[in-house]
């Protein structure tokens, strides 16, 4: 998916209307115990942490869904390093606006920022090698374009969306299915069945598993799981140019680049998106 244009602006619509569903109710009774309707204020974004900042775009669009009379001013730009005591964006306008969009704001941008401090820290680990490091499907539930945005923003590589946009045939598709050879004879049968151009990815766990992938040339790429250095340079030196190649399987920002300089052209990690801390940071009200 791209980050722009009428589906993507759907989507995040959907998430956005959806957390300010769970976290409204009906209304937002400490801001209007205290604060009247016609209070105007400013806000600032406040880095307390260190990292890439991200989300600053869906920021924007929160504010501007509760609010399209807020304010922003950009001090900062997505994918940006940032430090402690950096200041990334002022919001003004009416102040139970900004309180109602807080929460939201900060829950999103904080996960979005580790995520993405978490792909460059992978990116530059893979510098000078042709390896490129992908996210998986392993996100949270209703908030994977947030999540894969983030890896985008931090210098990564999107994998498949969902199921609908690729097919990659993994050890339980391969046994349920009888065997490499009748996966993958199956799924080229379904595809011309049903007109579907998607792009196939098999993964192997073994030598003889490859061996039969590559016979069907059918495959764009291979994924070659829980492979150690050696097996995996073997199994790169086997598959040539006749298909993309993919690592994965427990690999870390340690051991990345000794996969890399096996050759693969992608390394995919589950842990940028399901194993962050998400960077601290705040919505501070500036007094004028």
């Amino acid at each position: 998916m791209k980050y722009e244009g009428p589906q993507f602006e759907e989507e995040m619509n959907r998430i956005i209307t959806n957390a300010l569903r769970e976290d409204l109710g009906d209304g937002d009774h400490s801001s209007l115990a205290c604060i009247p309707s016609s209070a105007t204020g400013k806000a600032r974004l406040l880095v307390k942490d260190e990292g890439i900042i991200a989300g600053i775009a869906f920021a924007k669009a929160v504010f501007h869904h509760v609010d399209p009379t807020l304010k922003i001013e950009l001090l900062k730009q997505e994918g940006d390093a940032v430090v402690y005591g950096d200041e990334v964006f002022y919001v003004s306008g009416p102040s139970r606006s900004i309180l109602m969009a807080e929460r939201i704001v900060l829950n999103s941008m904080q996960r979005m920022s580790a995520i993405a401090t978490k792909t460059k820290k992978f990116v530059d680990v893979l510098e000078g090698t042709k390896t490129q490091i992908l996210d998986t499907r392993k996100t949270t539930p209703g908030l994977r374009l947030l999540e894969k945005w983030a890896v985008f923003i931090g210098g990564g590589t999107n994998h498949r969306f969902g199921l609908y946009d690729m097919i990659m045939l993994k050890d339980n598709h391969i046994d349920f299915a009888g065997g490499v050879t009748k996966a993958i004879e199956k799924t080229v049968d379904y595809l011309k069945d049903t007109g579907k151009h998607l792009k196939i990815i098999v993964e192997a766990r073994n030598m003889e598993e490859i061996h039969e992938i590559l016979e069907s040339k059918q495959v764009y790429r291979i994924l070659i799981d829980n492979f150690n250095y050696e097996d995996t340079r073997k199994a790169v030196e086997l598959i040539g140019d006749k298909c993309l190649t993919e690592s994965s399987g427990g690999i870390t920002l340690e051991t990345a680049r000794n996969y890399a300089q096996c050759g693969v052209d992608y390394i995919s990690s589950g842990s940028l998106t399901h194993s962050v801390f998400n960077m601290d940071l705040s919505l501070k009200a500036m007094h004028e």
